[in-house]
């Protein structure tokens, strides 16, 4: 029997992405292929909390005993989860499920987009950019995968980081393939510095995204 690790459960509201500010129902896996120097939820990789192992009925019955229709599936890296297909299979199976996937960028979405393409299952995929030390660990290949249901996310910790963000949206038409989300790293550089550049580079069909839950809880805050 395939169990996943899973360090949290829970309901909340979406704080980033296509569905911010709507109810969904989060299942944070534990375990992570990537370091960056931001992270936020170190605690999914670093041992310090209890895991519960779940199949994947029983995380599928879960979110259905919430009545919550967004889903997503956070770590963590979910798409390291042995036996993934398993619960996708489920979730793109109910219609009325909308389940969208945060990824680091490391791992293809290319198999799951040719099995899934005209589901319910949408791609939110990072590009680790400089000041992350991981952007070597990127695949290049998920930036061409894409499509206009998914969403590629620059987290932006410095201007370095802006101006490569601004390259790769260019080099690879990235706007005119799917939704792109700029997400800056408020402890280190203010989102006016992103909103002015995004303006001196004319960035139209760029979004500028704040990561609304840390602005309702504190950020050190789980589970919501």
């Amino acid at each position: 029997m395939m169990l996943f690790n899973v360090i949290e459960k829970f309901i909340s509201i979406d704080g980033e992405g296509p569905s911010s500010g709507q109810l969904a129902v989060f299942i944070r896996f534990s375990n992570c292929n990537l370091r960056c120097t931001w992270c936020d939820t170190g605690y999914s990789w670093d041992g310090t909390s209890e895991e519960t192992q779940m199949t994947a009925i029983e995380i599928y019955n879960y979110i259905k005993e919430t009545g919550v229709d967004n889903v997503t599936l956070t770590g963590g890296e979910p798409l390291i989860q042995p036996g993934l297909n398993r619960l996708l299979d489920l979730l793109v199976e109910d219609k009325k499920l909308t389940t969208r996937i945060e990824t680091n960028g490391a791992v293809s979405i290319a198999k799951y987009k040719a099995k899934y393409r005209t589901s319910n299952i949408q791609f939110i995929v990072d590009f680790k950019l400089p000041d992350s030390k991981m952007t070597s660990k990127m695949c290049l290949d998920n930036l061409t995968v894409v499509d206009s249901w998914d969403v590629y996310k620059f987290v932006i910790a410095s201007v370095a980081d802006m101006q490569n963000a601004i390259e790769i949206i260019h080099d690879y038409d990235l706007t005119n393939r799917c939704h792109v989300y700029f997400s800056p790293v408020v402890e280190l550089i203010s989102p006016q510095v992103i909103v002015e550049a995004m303006k001196e580079n004319l960035l139209n069909g760029v979004r500028l995204q704040l990561q609304l839950h840390k602005y309702i809880w504190p950020k050190e805050m789980r589970g919501v």
